[in-house]
């Protein structure tokens, strides 16, 4: 996914914390390694490498987007 996800709604697919799967917000901030999600009111971070996304319907996994935004928008 080479666009800017900020904004973006997203869903926790799948992901090591098991509480926080099948989780819905949108993307607030990014970084290197995290997503900052706002859930009810609520922001969350989530390690990239460690979920699978579903961001505007597509099917992300997080190491695919394990990199510094402005690197993954360039490409």
């Amino acid at each position: 996914m080479n666009t800017e996800l900020i904004g973006k709604k997203i869903k926790i697919i799948e992901s090591n914390n098991k509480s926080i799967v099948g989780k819905t917000g949108i993307i607030v901030d990014e970084t290197m390694n995290m997503l900052s999600i706002e859930m009810n009111g609520k922001e969350i971070k989530v390690i990239k490498d460690q979920c699978v996304f579903e961001i505007d319907g597509e099917k992300v996994m997080g190491k695919e987007i394990a990199k510094k935004p402005e690197e993954r928008i360039k490409k």
